[in-house]
């Protein structure tokens, strides 16, 4: 498994490919002990303090463009198979599309709150789901 913090151009491509139905999106979330800004900033506080300074902006850009946060928790210990390092918290947002993500994610209100995701997370799984239902 290896965890990251940003997408490849090879995953976006697969991403938009999914074509214009909703999609929601799992999140992993491994939160840094402490926060690690660039500019050495705010040096004391939890990475999961860094990361909501991002997380809660960004729900709010997801609602405006009719998107849904649809679940936030904290990760206990696996009921069944093994990983190295625990996650820390999972999150599920579901965006009209794939296009509204990537919309979101041009814009300068995203490039502004940034920084916070970047300060706060060791590391992060996004995956893609869609309804299997009929």
């Amino acid at each position: 498994m290896k965890n990251a913090l940003e997408p490849t151009e090879a995953q976006i491509s697969r991403f938009m490919e999914a074509g214009g139905s909703p999609v929601s999106m799992l999140n992993l979330l491994r939160f840094r002990e402490k926060a690690a800004y660039p500019d050495g900033r705010d040096a004391d506080l939890p990475g999961k303090d860094a990361y909501f300074r991002y997380a809660v902006p960004m729900t709010q850009l997801v609602l405006k463009a009719g998107g849904s946060l649809d679940f936030t928790g904290d990760m206990g210990p696996l009921l069944i198979g093994e990983i190295e390092d625990d996650w820390h918290m999972a999150a599920i947002m579901t965006y009209p599309s794939p296009r509204t993500l990537v919309e979101i994610s041009l814009t300068p209100e995203f490039a502004e709150i940034a920084v916070h995701r970047k300060a706060g997370l060791e590391g992060q799984l996004l995956i893609p789901c869609r309804t299997s239902m009929p």
